[in-house]
């Protein structure tokens, strides 16, 4: 996936942008990718409006005890790409946070997944409360979990 540089941005550089610039600066490089895409190996890919794809390989430091990736794995992919997708839709201060999320397992994923996709897709906007939905898939198309969110939206104080 390539060379990142991670980190945090300042608050000050955050509501300098909107949701869907912010987001496309760090797909480009300009801005850092979140340290825990480094922790997990995984990099967000892909913004634009209402939806965010993140990537990232499964390997056998992500297994639990029962030999299989833990779903913690597949869980903070989904969060990540589900929050994004609302983050999108942000204007110039907004910040966003996520209230719930729900999330189906269909198959385990191992070292021999290969490469998955994360994608989120927004539902619906409102002014405080945001939803959306996604799924993660191999590069075969094979599905290995889906979810959806809820995130509360706080405006920018004018």
């Amino acid at each position: 996936m390539g060379e990142h540089k991670y980190g945090v941005v300042t608050p000050g550089i955050l509501k300098s942008y909107d949701g869907l610039g912010f987001l496309q600066a760090i797909v480009d490089g300009t801005l850092p990718q979140p340290p825990i895409g480094e922790t997990l190996g995984f990099h967000l890919v892909e913004a634009e409006p209402g939806r965010a794809v993140f990537a990232g390989t499964p390997e056998f430091r992500h297994y639990n005890p029962i030999g299989t990736v833990h779903g913690g794995f597949a869980a903070t992919l989904l969060d990540s790409a589900l929050a994004c997708a609302i983050a999108t839709t942000m204007k110039k201060g907004d910040v966003w946070t996520t209230l719930e999320l729900k999330l189906n397992y269909v198959r385990a994923m191992t070292t021999e997944t290969g490469v998955v996709r994360a994608e989120g897709r927004v539902i619906h906007r409102g002014r405080s409360v945001a939803t959306s939905e996604g799924d993660i898939k191999d590069a075969a198309g094979r599905l290995y979990a889906h979810a959806t969110t809820t995130c509360m939206i706080f405006p920018a104080k004018d």
